[in-house]
């Protein structure tokens, strides 16, 4: 077995489980790390951008959304059109035009320029996340899936931990324009990265010989559908209240300006150990751990809600939210490849990409109206009421399978 087979063994006989893909895996967990941290800067350099731009904080966060949106909008289409490229190619193309994006918003010199160049780079981190999406499927068997996922994963939680932290403190030293700079530099040199060391992988889609994939004929279709679903209800809520973060630290919570970097990386921290309770412990039951996932991330999030200025109980909840929901998108995601056939997997990590991102700016927008409505101490509540909605209709949808089989 060569780094370029994936493992699918369709004889009786038993496979020779391969080498576990460490360095592929780390590699691509890196390029998770600078996509997300794109992705997200924003929320955590909201009010400087706002003050430098001359725009309210809302438009800030619609930056979020317009990225989001076109990832929705461009997503599929753009899988579509590149199925045929080389999976490794397409994930470097990516990382390049997402550096490219980052330096022109550094540049842009004013808010409609800003939002040009992260349309750009919504179309990049669309593309980037449907072949991303599926590669740890590619590298390992089935067996070994929540643990290279949880890897692969790993770079989203390490983008809360240290990127958007770090991020959000040069630009607060240096400014927003910096901030946007120096991660689009380090992007490029990851796409370096990923190109010398990233295994390639073979992807059925880009077999010239493949017949046509008919996803609604295929027996796990239904299911992926059911995850996405659950994806994008739970991430609007995430970021109807995430994207506005850092003015609830300040206004709400009540602490000084200076405390949001700090609350963001503890935040991070929380997160990365959600992670390694998704590949570990949570990972071992998919369906149960993510219950668990949407149960505590609820609680955390009431309970900042709920006592916002009582430090000792805030914070608490803050670290278990971050906890809580830093395990979300790898049980999401195990999950995601647990269900689709090998067959349809590039297709599903497609759509679940279009889910994620539709939940995140479905949220951000929403976010936005709500702001003037029920104001920042109200988004929260938001939150609690669709993960409510995500965790019944996840058991309804185990209960029904379970009846069935």
């Amino acid at each position: 077995m060569t780094p370029s087979t994936p493992f699918y063994s369709t004889s009786s006989t038993p496979a020779v489980m391969p080498p576990f893909p460490w360095l592929g895996l780390i590699v691509l967990a890196a390029a998770v790390f600078l996509s997300v941290t794109i992705e997200m800067i924003p929320t955590g350099l909201l009010p400087d951008m706002s003050r430098e731009l001359g725009v309210s904080e809302p438009l800030i966060g619609l930056l979020v959304t317009v990225f989001a949106a076109t990832v929705v909008v461009l997503t599929v289409p753009l899988s579509s059109l590149t199925k045929r490229v080389p999976r490794r190619t397409l994930i470097v193309i990516s990382l390049a035009v997402l550096a490219v994006s980052c330096v022109l918003s550094a540049l842009a010199p004013n808010y409609g320029t800003v939002l040009a160049t992260r349309v750009l780079g919504g179309a990049a981190h669309g593309l980037f996340w449907s072949v991303v999406g599926a590669y740890a499927g590619h590298l390992v068997p089935k067996e070994q899936l929540a643990r290279a996922v949880s890897i692969s994963v790993a770079g989203g939680s390490l983008a809360f931990v240290l990127g958007v932290p770090l991020g959000t403190a040069l630009g607060h030293a240096f400014g927003w324009r910096l901030a946007f700079a120096g991660i689009g530099v380090i992007t490029l040199l990851g796409a370096l990265l990923v190109w010398r060391f990233l295994p390639p992988v073979r992807h059925h889609a880009g077999e010239a010989d493949a017949a046509p994939i008919r996803l609604r004929g295929d027996p796990t279709f239904v299911p992926v559908i059911v995850v996405c679903l659950v994806t994008a209800v739970t991430m609007v809520g995430a970021y109807t209240f995430y994207t506005y973060i850092a003015p609830y630290i300040t206004d709400v919570m009540g602490l000084p300006a200076s405390a949001i970097s700090p609350m963001l990386l503890a935040y991070g921290i929380a997160g990365a150990a959600g992670l390694v309770l998704a590949g570990t412990v949570l990972g071992r039951r998919p369906t149960a751990g993510l219950a668990v996932a949407l149960v505590a991330t609820g609680l955390g999030v009431a309970g900042l809600a709920l006592f916002p200025q009582v430090p000792i109980v805030s914070i608490a909840s803050f670290l278990l939210w971050g906890m809580a929901f830093g395990a979300l998108p790898p049980m999401l995601n195990t999950r995601l490849l647990h269900s689709a056939s090998s067959r349809i997997r590039d297709a599903a990590a497609s759509f679940y990409t279009t889910a994620f991102n539709t939940g995140i700016g479905g949220g951000a927008l929403l976010g936005a109206v709500l702001y003037g409505v029920v104001g920042l101490a109200g988004l929260p509540w938001v939150f609690v009421a669709l993960l409510a909605c995500s965790t019944t209709a996840l058991i309804w949808t185990a209960i029904v399978n379970r009846v069935q089989h």
